[in-house]
C-alpha cells in the first residue's frame, strides 16, 4: 500500500504522469485478483519438498520484490516516452507498465493465497477469529511503521527535480527496501509449516458433496449476497477512490514534500488500527454490525467532506488531524464490514463465499484506482492545471456519495434471509448430490 502510494505521488507529481495513466496501471495489480482461487488449488495440489504454503509463499515474495525494484528503471522509461511525444514510445512503455504491475499482483496473489491458507491449517475454529484478529492490527501497524520508516528515509529525496538524480536515489531506496522484505518474510515462515500435514479442509469440502457449480448455483440463487456484493464493492471503493491521489494532494494543495505526504498513510493507519480496536472491544459488540456498519459508513462520508475543508484553509495539521478521523472511521466501519461478512458466510462453503466476498473488494479495489486517477484528470479538465483544489474535491465528494449508496443499500441488507434462503438452498443441493 506504502509502495504504490509513494510511486502514485511520484507518477503524478513529480513526473508530471496523467492520473488516468497512473491509476489505471496500479489498478492491473487488483485485476489479478482472481488468480488467487489457482494459487490456493496449486498450493493445496502440489508440495514442494513435503510443504504445501511456505515454497510458494517464498517464490511469490521474491517476484514482488524483484518486480518492486524493476518498477522504478519502466516508469521513468515510461515518463521519458511521455515527454518525447513519440506514440510507439508512449504505447510500448505504457504497456509494459500495465504488464510490470499485472505480474506484480500476480506475485503477491502467489505469496498472500499460501500465506492465509497457511493461518487455516495451522488454527482450529475457535482460534481463527483471535488469528484474524491479530493479522488485521499487525497489518495497521506494518503500514504505519512502514510509512514512518519511509518518511526518514526519503528526505534525502525532498526538492529533487532532476529526472535522472531522483531515478537513482528511488532505485537505491528500492533495491533497500526489496531486501528487507524478503528478510522478513523469510524470517517470519521458516520453520512454520510441519513436512507432513493433511489438508483438513480439503478433505471436509470433499465430503459435502457439493460441486463448484452447484455453489455457484447457490451463490445465485440468493437476493441478499447480491445485496451484500453490491454493499461491499461500494463500501471499499468508498474508502480507496482517493487512494492514488491523495499524496499529491498533499503535494499540490498543501505544498507538502515527498517525506511528508508518505506520514498521510502513518496518521492513516494509525487512525485505522484505533477503530479496529475501538470496534471490536465494545462498539460492534454493544450496538450491533448493522448499526455500527452503518455508523462507520457516515463517519467515513464526514471524513471525506473534512478533506475538501482542509484544502480550503490549506493546513497542514488539520489535514494530518482529518486523516486520523478519516483511519478511525474506515477502522469502526471495516470491522463491522467483516463481522457481518461472517455472518453471511456458510461453514459448509466458507471458501467460496469468502472468495466472492474478496472478488468484490478487489474489484472496488481496481475501479478506485482507476477512477481516482481518472476523476481527477476531469476535474483537472474543468478547473484548469492551476486550481488543483476543485479538481481533488471533485474526487472526493464523488467518493462521499458512494459511501451515501453503500449506506442505502446496507439498509436492504437482512442477514435472516440470507440464512433461510442459502441453508434451505444447500439441503437441496445435498440431497440431489445423495441421490445421485
Amino acid at each position: 500500500m506504502i509502495f504504490a502510494g509513494m510511486l502514485n505521488r511520484i507518477m503524478i507529481s513529480e513526473l508530471a504522469f496523467p492520473a488516468l495513466l497512473v491509476g489505471g496501471a496500479l489498478a492491473f495489480e487488483q485485476l489479478m485478483a482472481p488468480a488467487r482461487v489457482m494459487f490456493g488449488q496449486v498450493s493445496d495440489r502440489w508440495p514442494l519438498r513435503g510443504r504445501h504454503r511456505t515454497p510458494y509463499i517464498w517464490m511469490g515474495t521474491v517476484g514482488f520484490c524483484g518486480l518492486a525494484t524493476l518498477s522504478i528503471p519502466v516508469i521513468f522509461a515510461t515518463a521519458s516516452a511521455l515527454q518525447s511525444g513519440a506514440a510507439t514510445a508512449i504505447t510500448g512503455w505504457t504497456l509494459c507498465l500495465c504488464g510490470l504491475f499485472a505480474l506484480y499482483g500476480l506475485a503477491i496473489s502467489a505469496a498472500s493465497t499460501p500465506y492465509l491458507a497457511l493461518v487455516i491449517d495451522l488454527t482450529d475454529e475457535s482460534e481463527r477469529p483471535r488469528a484474524v484478529g491479530i493479522i488485521w492490527c499487525m497489518l495497521t501497524i506494518g503500514i504505519i511503521a512502514g510509512a514512518i520508516a519511509i518518511s526518514i528515509t526519503t528526505r534525502s529525496l525532498d526538492g529533487i527535480s532532476d529526472p535522472e538524480v531522483l531515478k537513482v536515489a528511488l532505485q537505491t531506496f528500492m533495491n533497500r527496501v526489496a531486501l528487507v522484505i524478503g528478510a522478513i518474510v523469510l524470517l517470519a515462515t521458516i520453520g512454520i509449516e510441519p513436512a507432513s500435514r493433511r489438508l483438513e479442509a480439503g478433505n471436509q469440502a470433499s465430503k459435502q458433496g457439493v460441486t463448484l457449480r452447484q455453489s455457484w448455483a447457490l451463490i445465485r440463487s440468493s437476493r441478499q449476497i447480491l445485496i451484500f456484493f453490491a454493499f461491499l464493492l461500494c463500501f471499499t471503493l468508498g474508502l480507496f477512490l482517493q487512494d492514488p491521489i491523495l499524496e499529491s494532494y498533499g503535494a499540490e494543495v498543501f505544498g507538502m514534500p515527498i517525506s511528508k505526504t508518505t506520514l498521510l498513510n502513518a496518521f492513516w493507519g494509525t487512525g485505522t488500527l484505533v477503530g479496529l480496536l475501538i470496534a471490536g472491544l465494545w462498539f460492534t459488540p454493544t450496538f450491533g454490525k448493522l448499526r455500527s456498519a452503518r455508523t462507520g459508513c457516515w463517519m467515513i462520508l464526514a471524513s471525506l467532506l473534512l478533506l475538501v475543508a482542509a484544502g480550503l484553509i490549506a493546513n497542514t495539521g488539520t489535514l494530518l488531524v482529518v486523516m486520523v478521523l478519516f483511519g478511525l472511521s474506515a477502522g469502526i466501519g471495516t470491522n463491522s464490514a467483516l463481522s457481518l461478512m461472517l455472518d453471511l458466510t456458510l461453514p459448509q462453503l466458507a471458501g467460496t463465499f469468502v472468495g466472492v466476498w474478496g472478488l468484490a473488494q478487489a474489484m472496488s479495489r481496481a475501479l478506485g484506482k482507476v477512477m481516482g486517477g481518472g476523476l481527477l484528470d476531469l476535474g483537472r479538465l474543468v478547473s484548469g492545471a492551476d486550481q488543483p483544489l476543485p479538481a481533488f474535491a471533485f474526487v472526493f465528494v464523488i467518493e462521499a456519495g458512494v459511501v451515501l449508496i453503500a449506506i442505502w443499500i446496507l439498509g436492504r441488507l437482512n442477514t435472516a434471509e440470507f440464512r433461510k434462503d442459502t441453508e434451505t438452498k444447500l439441503e437441496t443441493l445435498l440431497m440431489a448430490s445423495l441421490d445421485d
